[in-house]
C-alpha cells in the first residue's frame, strides 16, 4: 500500500513538472508583450481568479509587490458587490481560470469593459470566452490535472504559479530592480536584513561625535556622553578618520594614569589607524568583523577614508543581526 502512495505521488511530481516544462516551450512573443504591457502600466497590476487559482492570484500579487510592481488581489465575486471600484483605467489585469469559463470571472470582465482596463488571461483554453474577450492570452497548456481523478486543481494551478513568477522576476530584471530596492521593501525580514548596507543602521550626525586630536580627553568624553555613543571618532581638517577612542579606552587610561589624564590630548590616548569598515558594505559583514576583532564600536568611512559613521553593537542588535 505505501509503494503504491508512493509511486502516485511521484506520478504527480512528474506530471507537475511535464506541466512546467511544455509551458516554457510555447512561451514567446506574447509573454513578452504581457511583461512590457505590465512594465509601461502606471497604475497597479489586479490579480484576479476565482476558488484554487484565487489562491495562486494572491501569492502572484504578492510576489509583484515585493519585487517592485505595484499589485493586488481582487476577488471575482467581491468586485460585482462594489470591489470593482479599486480598477481603474491606469491599471493592467490579469485572470487566472484553466477553463475560461468561470462565471464570476466572466461576469467581472464584463464589469471591467467600461474602464478600458488591458485585460491578461492566463488559461489553458485559447478558445475560451475568457480568451477571446482578452488582449493577450497566457497559454498554460494543461490538458490534465495531476489529480488521480482529473478534479482538483493541480497541474493547472502549479503551471500558473509558475507563470506568476516568471512575469514577475521577468519584470525585476525589466524595471532594474535592485538588491537596494528589494531591502527597502522587505525592512522587517531576514530578507531585508541580509540586504541592509552599512548606511542604512549606521548612527550619523549628532550620534557620531567626531573630535580633533587636540580635543582635550574632557571634552572628548562630554562629546561621547552627549551623543549617547561609546566612543568618539578622531578625525583630522578634512575629517579624514585618524583614529578612535572609547569608553572603555578611558577607564583602562584612568586605572593606569589616573585622573590627570583629562586634560591631556585625545589624540595621545586613542587607537590611531582602527579597523575600519566602508558605508556601502553590508550589515552583516560588519557584524563578522565586530565579532571577530571582539570589538563594540566599528568607524565607518567612505571611499575617500573620511568618517561618516559609527556602528554599535547596539545598532546590530536593533536591526535584528543578534
Amino acid at each position: 500500500m505505501n509503494q503504491d502512495i508512493l509511486k502516485t505521488a511521484k506520478q504527480i511530481l512528474d506530471i507537475e513538472a511535464q506541466a512546467i516544462m511544455a509551458m516554457k516551450k510555447r512561451m514567446g512573443k506574447e509573454f513578452l508583450l504581457a511583461v512590457d504591457l505590465m512594465c509601461q502600466c502606471e497604475g497597479r497590476v489586479i490579480i484576479t481568479g476565482m476558488g484554487k487559482p484565487g489562491f495562486i492570484a494572491r501569492k502572484i500579487a504578492a510576489t509583484l509587490a515585493s519585487t517592485g510592481t505595484p499589485s493586488h488581489f481582487l476577488h471575482p465575486a467581491e468586485a460585482l458587490h462594489g470591489d470593482l471600484g479599486m480598477v481603474t483605467a491606469r491599471d493592467v489585469m490579469i485572470a487566472i481560470s484553466q477553463s475560461g469559463e468561470t462565471d464570476e470571472i466572466l461576469k467581472l470582465v464584463e464589469g471591467i469593459k467600461k474602464t478600458r482596463v488591458p485585460l491578461i488571461a492566463m488559461t489553458s483554453n485559447r478558445r475560451s470566452t475568457l480568451a477571446k474577450r482578452a488582449d493577450l492570452i497566457l497559454d498554460l497548456g494543461v490538458t490534465r490535472e495531476a489529480c488521480p481523478l482529473n478534479l482538483a486543481p493541480s497541474a493547472s494551478t502549479t503551471a500558473s504559479l509558475a507563470m506568476g513568477d516568471a512575469l514577475a522576476l521577468s519584470l525585476l530584471i525589466k524595471k532594474g530592480f535592485k538588491e537596494e530596492d528589494f531591502a527597502t521593501l522587505h525592512p522587517g525580514g531576514s530578507l531585508g536584513r541580509k540586504l541592509l548596507k552599512v548606511k542604512d543602521i549606521m548612527r550619523t550626525g549628532k550620534d557620531h561625535p567626531l573630535v580633533k586630536k587636540e580635543t582635550t580627553i574632557r571634552q572628548a568624553l562630554l562629546a561621547i556622553t552627549s551623543s549617547r555613543a561609546g566612543s568618539c571618532s578622531v578625525v583630522n581638517a578634512q575629517g579624514k578618520l585618524l583614529g578612535i577612542f572609547t569608553d572603555g579606552d578611558l577607564r583602562r587610561q584612568l586605572r593606569t594614569n589616573g585622573a590627570h589624564i583629562l586634560e591631556e590630548s585625545v589624540g595621545r590616548h586613542a587607537t590611531l589607524r582602527p579597523v575600519t569598515i566602508h558605508e556601502e558594505r553590508l550589515a552583516s559583514e560588519a557584524l563578522n568583523v565586530i565579532k571577530s576583532r571582539k570589538i563594540d564600536e566599528l568607524p565607518v568611512v567612505d571611499k575617500r577614508g573620511k568618517a561618516v559613521g559609527l556602528l554599535d553593537i547596539q545598532d546590530l542588535l536593533k536591526a535584528g543581526f543578534v
